[in-house]
């Protein structure tokens, strides 16, 4: 299990770190006239969509604009991808590069060693494999990209076999949706999607699930020098790890401190199964 993703700096200026997600699969087919690498054969068109007319699950159109229109959770729409069908694009012809617009921000398309199957970049640099959800939406997206239609888990599946972070839906519209890691490796794995985020809570603002925030704190709390360890929703990141520190640490005391906390952090199979990423506050207890 891959470990959440670490960004930015924490309050003292220290650098995070974090791991890129890992898997292997071990299939294969052909595209295009040419034959897909052997992790990809979960990639391919299969008789029960011999009927398929490519387009969109009408739940899931519903689920995507009640998402974007803030009344349905992103865990929703989770749980119906795990019983949809998408469709993946695979080009004849892989351009150097090209882009795409998320959320105003543009997403680079690399040139990638699988035939015929790119990735979009995200604005943290991660990359995702992006999915569709009817040929109009690819089209919007690229006209020359052939739809395969797959089951949205053999999509995750192929996806962490690349090692590619996230999935995104709909890169072009109508309604974009970026797949976090965790809920990416859940639908791999077969299993339910739980959000390290939960809510939203009495003041309106989502809360830290209860399982993730005991294993913060049992992960952080033991480290020498940390007086109090509490998460809470992030900034720049999914969840906030807020540490209270013994005042007085020199730099180089400060450095370890923080490196032991990663480290158990990241042992945490909660969190690595949980948490998409995590950012550190330090600050002096009072």
């Amino acid at each position: 299990m891959s470990t959440p993703e670490s960004t930015g700096q924490d309050d003292t200026g220290q650098d995070d770190t974090g791991q890129d997600d890992t898997g292997q699969d071990d299939t294969g087919q052909e595209s295009a006239g040419r034959q897909l690498p052997g992790h990809l054969r979960s990639i391919q068109p299969t008789s029960q969509f011999a009927g398929d007319d490519g387009s969109v699950d009408a739940r899931l159109a519903e689920l995507l604009e009640g998402y974007a229109a803030g009344r349905a959770a992103l865990a929703d729409v989770v749980e119906h991808l795990a019983r949809t069908r998408v469709l993946v694009p695979v080009l004849a012809e892989v351009e150097a590069t090209a882009a795409v617009t998320h959320d105003g921000q543009e997403l680079e398309v690399d040139k990638e060693a699988s035939a015929g199957v790119v990735a979009v970049e995200a604005p943290d640099g991660r990359r995702a494999l992006p999915v569709f959800t009817s040929v109009d939406a690819m089209a919007a997206w690229r006209p020359d990209a052939r739809p395969v239609p797959v089951e949205a888990p053999r999509a995750a599946l192929s996806a962490v076999s690349e090692d590619w972070s996230l999935l995104v839906v709909d890169p072009s519209g109508p309604v974009t949706v970026q797949v976090p890691r965790p809920a990416v490796w859940a639908l791999a794995q077969g299993r339910r999607w739980r959000p390290a985020l939960t809510g939203p809570g009495d003041d309106g603002a989502p809360t830290v699930d209860p399982e993730v925030a005991a294993a913060v704190a049992d992960a952080a709390a033991p480290v020498q020098h940390v007086v109090r360890a509490h998460a809470e929703p992030g900034r720049r990141a999914e969840v906030a790890v807020v540490l209270a520190l013994d005042p007085g640490l020199d730099r180089a005391g400060l450095d370890r401190v923080l490196g032991q906390v990663n480290a158990r952090l990241g042992a945490s199979s909660v969190i690595s199964e949980r948490v998409d990423s995590l950012e550190l506050r330090v600050g002096a207890a009072r």
